[in-house]
């Protein structure tokens, strides 16, 4: 019977005991683990020169051909990968059914700790306690969430990538790496029939003692520890789709090398003009990416901006675009007949008062965190999405330079020009979307409450406080 894999790579860090489970490995007859072949300093340890007849000079110039190499010797072979391991290859083994992937994780304090203690007193394996040299490292806050950090983004990485390609794994922790019963179900997974009786002997852990015998400030590291949010309680959920780039919605200055990404609803009438007046005069729009692409190369020094717009303001231009528009009479109805947004037939739109306008609002929002939740059968429009998502799809082509803020506009668009090397013309005042009630005949604290739970990532994100009244 054929195994169901080719290779096998086991996806570790420093100190979780990839070592041991290596050498615990190795007693399998026809089974090699060649290490860290594919470190950045090495080709598997401080001492080997090659790996499979490979040079680091060979790997370095062609990471594939070493992949190759461990694919098709004889035996099943495998390596250790860690997180800051050759990048080159990583893709090719995660998206490789035929590849055997062992996830070998520990707790991170633990790891975190081992590791400091092994940088100090240079002791990385120990195979006999009377080598064991004692030192007790501090914890430090930051430099352990930095550590955290990396850790948990590769781990993630591996995740998403095992269940977009419908793949799984053999998740084990340091302490199941301890028992044999376990080695041997790992073996099963492989599709080896081998089955062995113990644990590798060759190496002794090196730091048995409790957490707080081997800390110099135990009493610190439990309190710091406290603050950390493990189960990601402060993460902002995100269930709105990924946008594109809206190329064709971007505009630019002729003659004069300025970008204008708008977010929608634009209301952007008055950047539209200061733009027209710069260079030789008028925009140039309705782009593709061939065509950007063709005027990003002929205005070198060329700058890209957006503008960031309050989510109270932001949030009311939306429904009043909603309210306004011609080709959204459909949403009007969806909106008055299955959502319950108190919105009153098109014709008496334009008659609604404050109090009217506001009510109809506060309903609008509901269904647009609904919506943003995919919790209806509306589409997620850009119209009322976050801004961080429509600028995230504009970043994937257009980066921008500057963030703009709409209350500092004029002075953002003035050293926008000046870095450009553009005299920058005066701003015109802001033209209102339609015929709604503006945010300050409506705007209270229930309203702030309502806009920034739908829109919480854009508080979040871009630093936003209540909504204030212009100046």
């Amino acid at each position: 019977m054929s195994r169901p894999f080719d290779y096998f790579v086991i996806f570790a860090e420093m100190r979780t005991g990839s070592n041991l489970l290596e050498a615990t490995l190795g007693q399998v007859a026809g089974l090699t683990c060649h290490g860290e072949v594919f470190n950045p300093d090495h080709m598997g340890g401080p001492n080997v020169d090659e790996a499979l007849g490979i040079t680091m000079a060979e790997r370095i110039a062609d990471p594939a051909a070493l992949l190759a190499r461990i694919r098709s010797a004889p035996g099943f072979n495998g390596f250790r990968f860690f997180f800051d391991h050759e990048p080159r290859v990583l893709d090719e083994v995660l998206n490789d059914p035929r590849c055997a992937k062992i996830v070998l994780s520990r707790n991170p304090v633990d790891c975190y700790i081992s590791l400091k203690i092994a940088y100090n007193t240079k002791r990385w394996q120990l195979s006999d306690v009377k080598d064991r040299i004692v030192w007790k490292p501090p914890f430090k806050p930051a430099e352990f969430e930095a550590f955290l950090a990396e850790r948990q983004a590769f781990q993630l990485r591996l995740l998403n990538a095992l269940q977009v390609t419908g793949q799984t794994a053999f998740y084990l922790d340091y302490e199941d790496s301890l028992r044999v019963d376990v080695i041997n179900g790992l073996l099963q997974f492989l599709g080896i029939e081998d089955r062995l009786g113990a644990i590798s002997g060759d190496l002794v852990r090196q730091n048995p003692e409790e957490m707080a015998d081997k800390v110099r400030n135990f009493p610190e590291m439990e309190e710091a520890l406290a603050r950390i949010d493990w189960a990601s309680l402060a993460r902002t959920p995100n269930f709105e789709p990924r946008r594109g780039p809206g190329v064709p919605r971007v505009v630019a200055a002729r003659g004069a090398p300025l970008l204008y990404l708008p977010l929608p609803p634009y209301d952007d009438a008055h950047i539209r003009d200061w733009l027209s007046q710069l260079g030789t005069g008028g925009i140039e729009e309705n782009f593709t990416q061939k065509s950007l692409r063709a005027w990003k190369r002929k205005a070198p020094g060329h700058r890209s901006f957006t503008v960031l717009r309050h989510p109270v303001t932001r949030a009311n231009d939306a429904f009043n675009a909603v309210m306004m528009r011609d080709g959204l009479a459909d949403l009007r109805g969806t909106l008055r007949g299955h959502y319950g947004v108190p919105i009153p037939p098109d014709d008496a739109v334009t008659a609604m008062g404050p109090e009217d306008w506001r009510a109809a609002l506060v309903g609008f929002l509901g269904f647009v965190k609904a919506n943003l939740a995919g919790q209806t059968g509306v589409r997620q429009d850009a119209l009322w999405g976050t801004q961080w998502s429509v600028l995230n799809g504009i970043a994937n082509f257009v980066p921008p330079d500057l963030l703009c803020r709409e209350e500092t506009l004029a002075a953002d668009l003035a050293y926008l020009a000046k870095a450009a090397q553009v005299k920058a013309p005066a701003l015109s005042a802001v033209a209102p979307i339609g015929a709604g009630v503006p945010v300050a005949a409506i705007h209270d604290k229930e309203v702030e409450s309502l806009v920034r739970d739908v829109y919480r990532r854009d508080y979040m994100s871009f630093g936003f406080g209540a909504w204030k009244t212009p100046k």
